[in-house]
């Protein structure tokens, strides 16, 4: 990744309006659509298709790093982002490894389409082991999905809402079905978004009532609960790393605020700035300690992810580590800077209050601290006696 240049895909430019724009998405509670248009014409959204299918041809590790970039700016328009290369990373997973299935997603995303994640279920904490949602088969091969997604990020704007149901009815039932329906009178997103942060996400509620997805647009219909098929992995890797990028951007820009801030602030007592102050050095130096050790095991994981490496059964461990690891850090970054920062921090008009309403989300992101740490538990003890 040495001859990466992440501003070829980010210019400062672009980067700096979308910046402008993210403190008016938040207190507006709107999508910040311009970013999104400007992200679509400078190629953002096709960065993880190949080169020979109209992308840029980028691995994740190169992802990770962008959206690492992309986060310092807005974490609301990365998290929203985020959601979208999930699938197009997903389909990456399957073309590296020759699996067959995602191609149109990626033609999809060089054309124009924004794609959505439609996994998350209120109260099902199996998540992508099981579903809520009701998979009904139909005659063309095709399936019907009615049940209820939340957290459906990119809501107002999304053209294909990438899903799970459970198909109960089947001959070899119940089977977990994977597929892909498009924005139609049978899908009902809700205006409900108002949240104390990633408000610009618009991670609405989106009802589907018999929503149909294409023959060849049903990708996976796989046995509930763990299972090795690549569409569990596709999209448990790429979302963990991805995720574990956006907050450690988040954490990157608290540092850099704290530190923006301690040389300019002067002490009445001694005249000299904060910059100078023992203290405020050494809660500085803990911030970029803590900050510095993620980005190296971001890069470290999403390259075993292009290379297809086998870590056999840690990968789950590993990934739901990185990911809860990242969060961790960035949460105690944000409250660090913010004391560094003093009062004036508290205004919501602050970024670093922005920030700090924003690094809260990732305690909900899968997968949470209880399902981390569990996972944690079975890879060094061995799974709970019974």
């Amino acid at each position: 990744m040495n001859d990466f240049d992440p501003s070829a895909y980010l210019p400062d430019d672009l980067l700096e309006r979308i910046r402008e724009r993210a403190p008016i998405h938040d207190r507006e509670n709107t999508f910040p659509q311009q970013d999104l248009d400007e992200l679509r014409d400078a190629g953002y959204l096709s960065i993880l298709v190949p080169a020979e299918r109209g992308g840029a041809g980028l691995g994740l590790a190169e992802a990770a790093v962008l959206q690492q970039r992309l986060a310092t700016a807005a974490p609301a328009t990365a998290l929203a982002i985020n959601m979208h290369l999930v699938w197009t990373g997903v389909a990456k997973v399957f073309s590296d490894r020759g699996v067959p299935g995602l191609e149109f997603v990626q033609d999809g995303a060089v054309a124009g389409d924004v794609f959505a994640f439609g996994i998350s279920e209120g109260g099902n904490d199996l998540v992508l082991f099981g579903s809520d949602t009701d998979a009904v088969p139909r005659e063309d091969g095709g399936y019907a999905f009615t049940g209820t997604k939340i957290f459906t990020s990119l809501a107002p704007v999304w053209t294909r809402l990438g899903l799970h149901g459970l198909d109960t009815t089947s001959p070899d039932a119940p089977k977990l079905v994977f597929a892909f329906v498009d924005r139609s009178d049978a899908v009902v997103t809700s205006d409900d978004w108002d949240t104390l942060g990633m408000r610009a996400t618009q991670s609405r509620t989106t009802r589907l009532n018999g929503a149909t997805a294409a023959p060849e647009h049903v990708v996976r219909r796989i046995d509930p609960g763990p299972n090795p098929d690549p569409i569990v992995f596709g999209i448990f890797s790429v979302f963990e790393i991805l995720l574990a990028s956006v907050y450690t951007g988040i954490a990157r820009r608290a540092l850099e605020l704290a530190v923006q801030t301690a040389r300019k602030r002067r002490s009445k007592r001694s005249g000299a700035a904060y910059s100078q102050d023992p203290d405020i050095r050494w809660r500085i130096a803990e911030m970029g300690l803590a900050y510095d050790a993620l980005p190296p095991q971001i890069e470290s994981l999403a390259r075993d992810v292009d290379r297809a490496a086998d870590n056999g059964a840690r990968w789950f461990t590993l990934l739901s580590g990185l990911k809860h690891r990242a969060i961790v850090m960035a949460k105690k970054v944000v409250d660090e800077s913010m004391l560094v920062a003093g009062g004036g921090s508290y205004f919501s008009a602050n970024e670093l209050s922005r920030l700090y309403r924003d690094v809260l989300a990732g305690a909900f992101h899968p997968s949470d601290p209880e399902s981390a740490h569990a996972t944690a538990a079975t890879a060094w003890l061995g799974p709970l006696e019974t």
